[in-house]
């Protein structure tokens, strides 16, 4: 969900969501989404610690560590990270946390960083990745998701190393950012019920929503802040962590892992996949994942927040489908 300037208005029947996605992949968009293996994998998506290493000094690579507070990044760093707030890039809209700026307000963000229009972007932070994936999916949003990678495990792996951290911040100058705003990663509600979920939760042929919430939350056998626990109809439950190799060591599974995990939930290649969680954060883990892995993905960042507000919209308690 984004400031109304950004939003295309009026219901989106699910081809023309569709459509709208495979239009990411136009000339005039340098999208990761071009840049497939032969496996469907976007690789691009993730750089090692080693890759890093060797180009931590290139004039066209910025790194940026996104933390909650300062003090994460006072403590040690990355020798030339840039510091990123997540205050900068998450606000409260109509009491759902966690929701985009307006993108004039992102794009001064990114031009304080230093983050021009050409040139590599790694990101890494705290919460096992969690708020770096959140730094991509807002990068995807304004259309420079396709030079932007995650550092594989983190600066948990960096340290595990004993590779250098400093405690100084470097100076850098500020650039100029181009947003290229692209709506189709973010579905809003009212799309949402348009996906039209038939009977007996059997969701519309060809979209697969995951959850990606921990399954005590997506049954609501734990509430988890809501008035009204359990999950949108249709979804599958793949919790955000199991993406990771562990909390210690924050690094992705191998692809074959995460294909076989992928498709025992049900997700099928060329499927539309919508992530949500409860207020957008935990999802942009779920979104990363499932665009590293090849699959087209659109978030809806009001997820369960903004969901359960409706009465008109149905809320699913337990399993649900495989």
């Amino acid at each position: 969900m984004t400031a109304k300037v950004s939003r295309p208005s009026g219901i989106i029947l699910l081809v023309g969501l569709v459509m709208t996605l495979a239009a990411l992949s136009t000339p005039a968009r340098v999208d990761a989404q071009k840049k497939k293996a032969a496996d469907g994998v976007r690789s691009e998506m993730i750089v090692s610690t080693d890759w890093l290493a060797k180009h931590l000094s290139d004039k066209n690579v910025v790194v940026i560590h996104v933390a909650g507070e300062r003090k994460s990044f006072d403590d040690g760093h990355i020798p030339g990270a840039r510091f990123l707030s997540t205050k900068e890039i998450l606000i409260t809209r109509n009491g759902v946390s966690n929701e985009l700026p307006a993108v004039s307000d992102l794009q001064k963000t990114f031009e304080k960083l230093g983050i021009g229009d050409t040139g590599r972007v790694i990101i890494y932070g705290d919460n096992s990745g969690l708020l770096a994936a959140r730094v991509f999916y807002t990068l995807d949003y304004l259309g420079h998701a396709g030079r932007a990678a995650l550092l594989d495990g983190g600066i948990e792996k960096w340290k595990t190393e004993k590779r250098e951290v400093s405690k100084v911040a470097d100076g850098f100058q500020t650039a100029t950012f181009t947003p290229r705003v692209s709506p189709s990663v973010i579905v809003e509600m009212a799309r949402v019920r348009d996906l039209s979920w038939q009977s007996l939760s059997i969701p519309a042929p060809g979209v697969s929503l995951i959850d990606a919430r921990p399954t005590a939350n997506y049954t609501g056998d734990d509430a988890g802040g809501l008035q009204r626990p359990g999950h949108i109809p249709g979804a599958v439950s793949i919790y955000w962590m199991q993406n990771l190799v562990s909390s210690e060591n924050p690094a992705m599974k191998p692809v074959t892992e995460l294909k076989k995990m992928y498709s025992e939930a049900g997700l099928k290649p060329g499927d539309l996949v919508v992530t949500y969680c409860r207020t957008g954060m935990q999802a942009s883990h779920a979104y990363f994942t499932a665009k590293y892995l090849g699959y087209n993905v659109t978030m809806y960042d009001g997820s369960m927040s903004e969901w359960v507000t409706s009465e008109a919209n149905e809320v699913i308690k337990g399993k649900d489908r495989k």
